[in-house]
């Protein structure tokens, strides 16, 4: 940015010593920053619990590894999808608004519903997220292709410090199950399993009120056919380099990552190209030139009381509408809700039941195990999470969106 243009070009000129004074506070802040109240033109009207819809946009590329009959092929397509998802989940926002905002911060029990409809040979995409823990905050969710016998599961939370910005380090995972050509997807030893960890990231621009994410450190894949892919994240240096940048690369675990079947570089909010292990190009994914595939919900008056969209609604209109008092209004309706429910539940001794996801033991499932120690995941840190989560595909019968009723009382939204 030039010297001459306003330091502060992105923050409106009435909300300079808000923004201010926002800065200050985050910089002496030693909790967990998502507690901040950020100033008006910097939030979003967007939940976090939506956020999951990005592992999907491209349904085409989701149930691409399926088609491929050679194993090494499938872990190559999983990680060409993968790449495919950071721009729509790290970029898309700042791209669409001007710059990152702060999501919502969604209550427990918090549900956003979906649907991919794309072409005949894709089929139906479904999407089920819900809010698992609030202290600590986790999203859980569960993206399905029943025609091509493939699942996304996964939940994260976050937690935000600061040093010299805002540093976000991401707690969870995904993991993806899908069925190769010819097996047979009701038996789960035919299927495979991928275990993806999650990359961590930090705000750029911050001091000029027009943030974006910037990823860092690595993210790791690992599939129960023996490959691993790593990918090292690197954006724009004082002095070179490109912002979003990354670079991967694919190999079998009983083989150095430095004898790549596959790498794999570009920019992860732009382009990347693959190349084989003779350095040949194979493949070329643009962002710009990929379209995605709009999620269908339910319409807002045929919602459930708990659906993200309805819940939050009169807190949404409220700031695009920059009608400060009336957001503070109907959050506070929403929050005094959920603490009166939390008072009921403890004084009757009981926990919140979660509608499509339950707690497990990690340790019960070996080829989970097996996968964490080929990416040296030692620990899941759970106590962060609220729990390991997992799908309960049993909850699910009846609720498929976008018809669906789930049940839900004493949430403070209108009825």
């Amino acid at each position: 940015m030039s010297s001459s243009k306003d330091p502060q070009s992105g923050v409106p000129a009435n909300s300079k010593g808000s923004w201010t004074s926002f800065l200050k506070s985050i910089a002496s802040f030693n909790g967990d920053l998502s507690s901040l109240t950020a100033p008006p033109f910097i939030l979003s009207s967007t939940s976090l619990t939506e956020y999951s819809a990005y592992w999907a946009e491209h349904p085409g590329l989701f149930v691409a590894p399926t088609q491929e009959s050679d194993p090494e092929k499938r872990a190559l397509a999983v990680l060409k999808w993968f790449l495919s998802t950071l721009h729509q989940q790290y970029c898309s926002r700042s791209e669409k608004l001007g710059s990152e905002k702060k999501p919502l911060n969604p209550f427990l029990g918090e549900l956003f519903l979906g649907k991919w409809d794309s072409d005949a040979d894709v089929g139906e995409t479904t999407l089920i997220s819900e809010q698992v823990s609030h202290h600590p905050p986790a999203t859980a969710y569960a993206i399905q292709n029943a025609k091509h016998g493939i699942e996304l599961q996964g939940y994260n939370a976050q937690k935000a410090s600061f040093s010299s910005t805002i540093q976000i380090k991401q707690i969870g995972h995904a993991l993806l199950t899908l069925t190769p050509p010819g097996a047979d997807r009701n038996d789960p030893a035919q299927q495979e399993k991928y275990l993806i960890t999650l990359p961590h990231l930090h705000i750029e621009s911050l001091i000029y009120g027009t943030p974006f994410v910037e990823l860092e450190k690595t993210t790791r894949i690992a599939s129960s056919t023996g490959y691993v892919a790593k990918i090292d994240y690197s954006g724009k240096g004082w002095l070179s380099g490109k912002k979003n940048t990354f670079s991967a690369v694919l190999f079998k675990e009983s083989e150095s990552e430095k004898k790549p079947l596959y790498t794999v570089d570009g920019q992860w909010s732009d382009s990347f190209v693959i190349k084989d292990s003779r350095k040949h190009e194979v493949d070329r994914f643009s962002v710009k030139e990929s379209q995605t595939t709009p999620l269908t919900l339910a319409p807002v008056e045929q919602q459930d009381l708990y659906e993200t969209r309805r819940a939050w609604k009169d807190v949404a209109t409220g700031i695009e509408q920059g009608n400060m008092d009336a957001v503070s209004a109907a959050k506070s309706k929403i929050e005094n809700a959920q603490r009166e429910m939390r008072k009921v539940e403890k004084s009757e001794g009981r926990e919140w039941e979660r509608r499509f996801f339950k707690r497990v033991n990690e340790n019960d499932d070996e080829t989970f195990s097996r996968l964490a120690r080929m990416i040296g995941v030692t620990s899941l840190e759970s106590d962060k999470t609220g729990g390991v989560w997992r799908f309960d595909q049993a909850s699910a019968v009846g609720a498929q969106p976008p018809y669906h009723k789930v049940g839900g009382e004493g949430l403070g939204v209108t009825a």
